[in-house]
Formats: structure tokens, C-alpha cells, sequence
């Protein structure tokens, strides 16, 4: 009985040596999960680098895509959350497998429990410098522009930046810092007060990714879950209808 909502994280395909390997692994996953599966939701940086053209599909992923869609066809929800890697995806899954796409952190409620989940780039005020550049990316004059470019030319120069972004942020990972020191952490405590200072229900759960670093802190009443990433240990984590837990996917 489908009645389980599963999520994941920075698979960064299309990156390093064993890009098909983690590919591989993520579609055994899906159908591994598929049975109980009532919906998944992709927290963003699944691709390393994508663009979506109007009449052109960048090469590979073809074993992912068939099995979401197959996936979506016997009746699982698919929620994608654009990262910092894969912003320019734009509708492709949307159209191609119905998936509900998102660009900022969301608030939804999934069987009577209340979330607020997201990619998590962006969030910390720290941040100011990476959000002036995500402005310029996210601006449809560039986009337009970028889309005029030759992929055999635009491809390799968005893939070497997004290669030097991965290794800056794995130089800078130095595990999780500490609640007063992770900037996620500390938007997600606001987002809280905020509820809380308005009168409303609050938030049961904050799941994120992008930092890597598999998590699960406690927020008040509320538990925050960082699902890590599927490039080290399949990360992923695992809602039943009262409680989050994370995992690692192996045969």
C-alpha cells in the first residue's frame, strides 16, 4: 500500500567518474521504493548541470527520466526543488513527468503533518554574495541569452563552473557546524518563530539539503532533517505519516 512519502538529495549526476554508477543506484532505488512509494520529492542538485532548450534535451539521464516517468504513470507524485546546480531546468520535468516544481522553500502539508522543505542555497545571511549571482542566473534576459549559445560551447563552460562551485563547497564542508553556525538551521528557527508569533500551527518538520551533511536536530517542537546526499552513502530519508527517519539505500 503506497502510503509513504521519500526524499532525496545533491546527486550531482552528470559529475565525476561514477556519475552512471550513482544514476544506476537512484533508479534501483525508485523501483525499490516504488511498492510503498505515495510520493517523492527531489530536493534539488539532482543534476549537476542542466538547461532546458526549447528543442533540444541534454544528453544522458535517459534510464532516470524513464523510471520517474513510469514511476508517475502508476500513480506516484513527484515534487522537484530546484538547487543551486540544476536551476535552469525550468518545465522539462513538469511536462515530460508531471512533476510539481519548486524554486524556494516550500510550505506543505503531507498527511496531517506540517513541513517546510527546500533545496537550501540561498538561506543564510551570509549569503548576500551568492543571491546577487543566483539573480542574475535566474533572469530571463540571460537565460535567453545562454540559450543562444551552441550547447557544445554553453555545456563545458557551465559545466567548469559548477564544477569549481562542487569543490568549494566540499573544501568549506567541515560537517555539520553547530545549530548557532548553520545558516539552514537558523532560517528554519525563524520561519518557526514566525509561525508561532503569527498564531498559527507550527511546522513539524524542516527537511533540506545542499549542505551534504546528513542530519536531524531537534527545532523546539519541530525535528530539522538535512538528507545529506547521494554521492557518498545514498542518502535519503523516509516520512511514514507520523515520523521522518533518514537511511542509506544499498542492494
Amino acid at each position: 500500500m503506497r502510503q509513504k512519502t521519500y526524499f532525496v538529495t545533491d546527486a550531482h549526476l552528470g559529475s565525476g567518474a561514477d556519475s552512471q554508477q550513482r544514476e544506476a543506484d537512484l533508479v534501483r532505488w525508485l523501483e525499490a521504493i516504488e511498492p510503498e512509494a505515495k510520493r517523492v520529492v527531489m530536493l534539488g542538485d539532482i543534476f549537476d548541470f542542466w538547461f532546458t532548450y526549447k528543442y533540444a534535451v541534454p544528453r544522458g539521464y535517459v534510464r532516470l527520466l524513464g523510471t520517474m516517468a513510469c514511476l508517475a504513470d502508476s500513480g506516484v507524485e513527484f515534487h522537484f526543488f530546484i538547487g543551486n546546480h540544476d536551476m535552469w531546468l525550468f518545465d522539462y520535468l513538469e511536462k515530460e513527468v508531471g512533476a510539481v516544481m519548486h524554486s524556494e522553500p516550500t510550505a506543505m502539508e503531507l498527511d496531517g503533518k506540517r513541513f517546510l522543505l527546500g533545496h537550501g542555497d540561498g538561506l543564510c545571511p551570509k549569503d548576500r554574495k551568492y543571491n546577487c549571482l543566483k539573480r542574475i542566473f535566474r533572469s530571463r534576459f540571460n537565460q535567453w541569452l545562454f540559450a543562444g549559445i551552441h550547447p557544445n560551447i554553453g555545456f563545458p563552460i557551465a559545466n567548469r563552473w559548477s564544477c569549481s562551485s562542487r569543490r568549494k563547497h566540499s573544501a568549506a564542508d567541515n560537517g555539520y557546524l553547530g545549530d548557532d553556525r548553520e545558516g539552514i538551521y537558523q532560517y528554519c528557527q525563524k520561519m518557526q518563530q514566525q509561525k508561532i508569533d503569527a498564531g498559527v500551527q507550527p511546522y513539524d518538520f524542516f527537511l533540506f539539503g545542499h549542505r551534504h551533511t546528513p542530519v536531524v536536530r531537534p527545532l523546539g517542537t519541530a525535528t530539522y532533517i538535512n538528507v545529506g546526499n547521494w554521492i557518498d552513502h545514498r542518502d535519503y530519508a523516509v516520512f511514514d505519516g507520523e515520523n521522518v527517519t533518514l537511511a542509506s539505500f544499498s542492494e
